[in-house]
């Protein structure tokens, strides 16, 4: 026990001297860890040194003193412009003109943020911006629209199309221009480029991006194309159609040659086959009818021919494309008649129906808008019950369709008006449908009498409202055909006949008020002397009564048309009053005189 008392007492300020150790390096580490970071912390109220904010030191400031410092310099650069180039030109924007500033309050608060916290924790933080420095970039913003318009500005400056390779016509040769690269301004970078700039302290140039536009068609693909337009122009091509041989030269294919679509298309391509189907094409004729006294005979229909364009184009281009044979035939289509023979033969158009003659005559221009409504109304096809219009049929009488002035009744007076005459016509086809018995839904007389009509049978229009209306109850169709000759105009209703028989009786024209009288003073006239110089016509009425029988004598319709004329004034002229001298004078020398042979126009003899 005694031997090892010793080693024991030894041993034990070897411990005491490792945990001193311990406790000191405990301590150090404690003050690394703590005291270090405090040491860094600094004023929670300030920036953390070394914090640069668009590239302006703002470390140690307040963040009100560092906002004012940022904004008071944006505020000088607002106005001075950066330029920006891009493709060797050069474009000057100022922030103000786009609308482009920066939000200096909210770079402050993200960068007290990072250097922010409470003490240790804000010392670790500033430590590390003191080592791996940050520069804070404020949020920014720019008025759209302004922005778009300077970028739209810039780029129609620099934007140059490229121009792709293309086959090109030289007299009758075919060869390939070569393309060329073209730029383009990169307008989503470009823009992100110049707001970064304008909200920036630096106004030194900026290059914008600018991207390279590469032809799409090169030589090298367009090589087939060219042989192939080659061989179409090589030699003339042949074209059959419908009986003759065209030769169409190698200019004319070379002309209608679409060198972008290798066919014939385009402009000078329609012009062509568009000529070339008016030498070909044969519009269809539809059945008819010819005339030959009271019968009637059907004129066949003939079929059309027309050239199939799509087709004849697609055709003429396989035979220019062989390099032997270079003939073709063009294709054609067959256009039908709306009206085939046999539809014209089953309408049953044979014989008259009805028809009448009225006389005419006047000024040249009244003759004249009679054959040309006659001509409006002539063929016109009137179906099993359908009605007949004179106002549809004709449309409006305009100066567009060709109707002059002439002579006309307006509101009872005859003037001058455009279209003076229709009613020859419109009383002449209702005469035809009179005679025919058909039944008439619509007629009006003239606001005159005109004489040389039959008696209360004369038929008045004016578009749209006064219309000449009668109905085909034959149960056949009707074709109505109008003649006009030198000084007469003749309308017939063609149809199967029905064989009926019209009797009609016409009243006498019978007065109902007389005419009223036109005075006008005349000076030339003396006092009291009346000159009649228009005797007029009185308001007159009429009517006519018709009858009409079928063939087994049935009596179908009795139909009574009236007529009501209006008055034609009396023209008189009348003289002067006499004036109170002269009466006096008259009275005087007619209580002096004892001869009463002597009058006004012969003075009595004085006494010599």
């Amino acid at each position: 026990m005694a031997a090892s008392s010793p080693a024991v007492r030894r041993r034990a300020p070897a411990r005491s001297r490792t945990w001193a150790r311990l406790g000191i390096a405990g301590l150090v580490v404690l003050a690394a860890v703590v005291v270090v970071p405090l040491f860094f912390a600094g004023s929670k109220g300030k920036l953390a040194e070394g914090t640069r904010i668009g590239g302006i030191d703002v470390g140690g400031r307040s963040p009100s003193d560092a906002k004012a410092i940022l904004q008071a310099r944006a505020k000088r650069l607002d106005a001075v412009p950066v330029t920006f180039t891009a493709a060797g030109k050069r474009f000057r924007v100022t922030a103000r003109t786009v609308g482009v500033s920066a939000d200096w309050g909210a770079a402050v608060d993200e960068a007290m943020k990072d250097g922010g916290g409470f003490g240790i924790v804000r010392g670790y933080r500033r430590i590390g911006l003191e080592l791996f420095p940050q520069e804070v970039v404020a949020p920014t913003r720019a008025y759209d629209a302004a922005l778009d318009y300077k970028l739209s500005l810039i780029a129609r400056a620099v934007d140059k199309p490229h121009r792709d390779a293309q086959l090109v016509r030289r007299g009758l040769r075919v060869t390939i221009a070569a393309g060329s690269t073209g730029l383009t301004l990169d307008r989503a970078a470009a823009r992100e480029r110049i707001v970064e700039s304008l909200a920036s302290f630096s106004r030194l140039p900026v290059s914008l991006p600018v991207r390279v536009d590469a032809p799409r068609v090169t030589v090298a693909s367009l090589t087939a194309a060219q042989r192939r337009a080659s061989l179409v122009v090589s030699a003339p091509v042949r074209a059959k159609v419908d009986g003759k041989t065209l030769r169409i030269p190698r200019w004319r294919l070379a002309t209608i040659l679409n060198l972008d679509t290798l066919r014939f298309s385009g402009p000078a391509a329609d012009k062509y086959f568009a000529r070339l189907a008016k030498q070909v094409d044969h519009d269809p004729a539809d059945a008819t009818w010819s005339i030959h006294g009271s019968k009637v005979a059907v004129v066949p229909a003939k079929p059309g021919l027309a050239l199939d364009v799509p087709r004849a184009a697609n055709a003429l281009l396989a035979a220019a494309s062989r390099s032997a044979n270079r003939v073709v035939s063009l294709p054609l289509t067959t256009a039908k008649p709306d009206r085939s023979t046999a539809q014209a033969q089953a309408m049953g158009i044979t014989g008259t129906v009805g028809s009448y003659e009225t006389f005419y005559g006047g000024d040249p221009n009244r003759i004249h808008n009679v054959r040309l409504v006659a001509h409006l109304v002539d063929d016109k096809l009137i179906g099993p019950g359908a009605t007949f219009s004179f106002n549809g049929t004709t449309g409006e009488r305009s100066a567009e369709k060709g109707f002059l002035e002439a002579p006309v009744i307006v509101n009872g007076e005859l003037q001058t008006g455009l279209g003076g005459g229709v009613c020859q016509v419109s009383t002449t086809v209702f005469n035809a449908a009179f005679e025919a018995g058909l039944p008439i839904s619509a007629r009006t007389n003239h606001a005159l009498y005109i004489s040389h009509y039959p008696l209360g049978r004369d038929a008045t229009v004016n578009y749209p409202d006064i219309d000449l209306k009668f109905v085909n109850d034959t149960g056949h169709w009707l074709l109505l055909r109008t003649w006009v000759g030198s000084s007469s105009l003749t309308a017939v209703l063609y149809g199967t006949p029905v064989h009926r028989r019209v009797d009609s009786a016409a009243q006498p024209l019978r007065v109902v008020a007389q005419p009223p009288v036109e005075k006008t003073v005349d000076a030339t006239l003396k006092p009291g002397q009346v000159e009649v110089d228009d005797p007029g016509v009185p308001a007159q009425t009429t009517s006519v009564e018709r009858k009409v029988y079928a063939a087994d004598g049935k009596l179908l319709s009795d139909q009574t048309f009236y007529s009501s004329y209006r008055a034609e004034p009396k023209i008189v002229r009348v003289g002067p009053k006499a004036k109170p001298k002269d009466k006096a004078k008259k009275q005087a020398g007619a209580a002096t005189t004892t001869a009463p042979t002597t009058t006004a126009e012969t003075p009595p003899t004085l006494p010599r």
